[in-house]
């Protein structure tokens, strides 16, 4: 056995649990780390999501999906390869109605949109977040309440930080209010600790932008605050996942700290320390490296070293030229640079202040343009979610959120009008052993059972196949385009992935499948009906497998059943 084989066998003996927890940490080493230790942790989050949808928890699969894009979008030069996860968890937390990560992975996109230089994009993306998480949201049982609350949190801080992002920083606020109270109740160290230092970040950049605006008072109270929070969460950052010297304060190892406590009282104390955070092993992305650069030049100066301060601001000025990401903290380092360099003429200086306050009441317009879009955008979302969920609520099947009997009937006549649907597989999906966990246990245990198995058919089958909930411990698949033999092997699949599943998921539930291959002419509950015949020669079989019967073969006589053979067996 080889390493890669060896590393394999030894996640596949982990908890679900632990494939969720090491991805969080990964995720918060990533994020702090130079680019081959990024890399390396990158890889090694994809491989537990490959292990993750190897087993097919669909709650599992999306955290795990959602920390290996979170990765990639605070990796420079990574941040495209996130857009086919991003997609492929929006569609998967679609499918499952997981709406606080489905809402997470439109903040995600929003803060991909922001970093290509789309900020209409990135509010779009916000509006539909915030619709999400403005609804009355019940919590996940599957998950249990306490993670709900703090993937709830999570949701909350990422559309906040691009909120921050954008320059919308009052409803940023509000946003960072909300996630407060959910982090106050279910948060552990870490999740403590990131929430203040985004808080801080945020009110930092409120604070610079309060100054373009020559409000003066009100930017000292933003600063003042940032400082009060950043000596706050030493405690929370000694017990979280950061990279860290156990010795030294937070404030010594993140340059947003380090800048609060400058910024909100400029010394000749601060300047060891900002000098030490302003390397590119300490700040490692635009936001830091100006934030720093901002908090050291105005200590310099305190210090009667100003040309040292010009030198500073125009360092790292050369160093971000390019980079399109942080548009209002850029313009708080020009103007700071414009208001230490020495100019020739009164005439001159006098010129740039008109034209930087011209400047600055445009973008306190763009601003308030932002916040009001997004407010329209965030109304809209909400009607359109509205009025979607009351058309999903009569088509869909309220305990496991599939397409109810009504849908079925529905697509079943729409594909039989649709030449391309053509080969048409039809299946009757029965539950072996329902009744016992419902007579020997409880109601709750038969839901619980019922949303497992309608979750492990979705994530089994094609994202073009329908299933849905025919009644009771019944499911009908519709697999249009596909022959009778590929439809049997892929139904095989789903039956040895639920009996894969362990006993405390399905109480020892196994299916008994019937698949037919529809006849021209045929109607829907004929089709129907000899699905249910086919189905119910699995179940004298033993059940735990499939039974296939042809167009053309009468029902009575129906193909070789195709029995669940474990993998150990072969």
């Amino acid at each position: 056995m080889d390493a890669r084989e060896d590393e394999a066998a030894t996640l596949g003996e982990m908890s679900d649990a632990w494939l969720v927890g090491r991805a969080h940490e990964l995720n918060a080493v990533a994020q702090h780390s130079n680019g081959p230790n990024q890399l390396s942790t990158i890889r090694e989050a994809d491989r537990l999501l490959a292990e993750a949808q190897q087993r097919g928890d669909p709650r599992v699969i999306a955290q795990i999906t959602r920390h290996c894009a979170a990765m990639r979008l605070t990796t420079p030069g990574l941040s495209d390869s996130a857009d086919p996860l991003l997609d492929e968890l929006l569609a998967h937390t679609r499918r499952h109605g997981l709406d606080v990560l489905e809402a997470d992975a439109r903040a995600l996109r929003g803060r991909q949109s922001a970093l290509a230089g789309n900020p209409d994009n990135a509010l779009s993306e916000l509006a539909q977040a915030l619709a999400t998480l403005d609804d009355e949201l019940i919590p996940d049982t599957m998950l249990g309440r306490r993670s709900w609350e703090r993937l709830l949190a999570t949701a909350l801080i990422d559309i906040g930080l691009v909120l921050t992002q954008l320059g919308v920083y009052e409803m940023a606020n509000e946003v960072m209010a909300r996630a407060h109270h959910r982090i106050r109740e279910s948060g552990g160290p870490h999740d403590i600790a990131v929430h203040m230092i985004n808080r801080c970040r945020m009110l930092l950049g409120w604070g610079l932008r309060l100054e373009r605006a020559d409000k003066d008072d009100e930017a000292s109270e933003r600063f003042a605050t940032a400082s009060a929070i950043a000596l706050a969460v030493e405690g929370p950052w000694r017990e979280s996942l950061f990279p860290r010297v156990a010795s030294k304060p937070a404030a010594d190892q993140m340059p947003v700290l380090g800048a609060a406590h400058a910024l909100a009282r400029p010394s000749p104390e601060h300047i060891g320390r900002l000098e030490l955070l302003s390397s590119p092993e300490r700040a490692t992305y635009p936001r830091e490296k100006i934030m720093v650069a901002l908090a050291l030049a105005r200590c310099l100066t305190r210090a009667d070293r100003g040309h040292d301060a010009v030198e500073v601001l125009a360092r790292t000025r050369e160093t971000i030229v390019r980079e399109a990401t942080e548009p209002s903290l850029r313009i708080s380092l020009l103007r700071e640079y414009a208001h230490l360099t020495e100019l020739s003429s009164l005439d001159a200086k006098q010129a740039l202040q008109d034209y930087v306050a011209e400047l600055e009441d445009k973008l306190w317009g763009t601003r308030q343009t932002r916040s009001s879009t997004l407010e329209t955008r965030l109304a809209h979302s909400k009607l359109a979610r509205a009025h979607g969920a009351i058309a999903r609520q009569a088509l869909q099947d309220p305990l496991t959120g599939l397409p109810n009997r009504r849908a079925l009937d529905g697509r079943l006549e729409a594909l039989l009008e649709q030449p391309d649907s053509q080969p048409l597989s039809v299946a009757l999906v029965d539950l072996d052993g329902f009744k016992e966990v419902n007579d020997q246990g409880s109601h709750a245990e038969g839901d619980d059972v019922l949303r497992v198995i309608a979750s492990t058919l979705q994530d089994t089958l094609r994202a073009d196949d329908l299933v849905a909930r025919y009644g009771g411990d019944e499911f009908v698949v519709l697999l249009p385009g596909v022959t009778l033999t590929a439809a049997e092997t892929a139904l095989g699949r789903a039956v040895g992935a639920v009996s894969g599943l362990a006993a405390s998921h399905t109480r020892g539930v196994t299916l008994s499948i019937g698949v037919v291959s529809m006849r021209p002419q045929e109607s829907g509950s004929q089709v129907l009906a000899r699905a249910d015949a086919a189905m119910y020669r699995s179940k004298r079989q033993g059940g735990n497998q499939v039974s296939a019967c042809s167009a053309e073969t009468d029902t009575s006589v129906p193909a070789r059943p195709q029995a669940w053979i474990p993998p150990e067996e072969i």
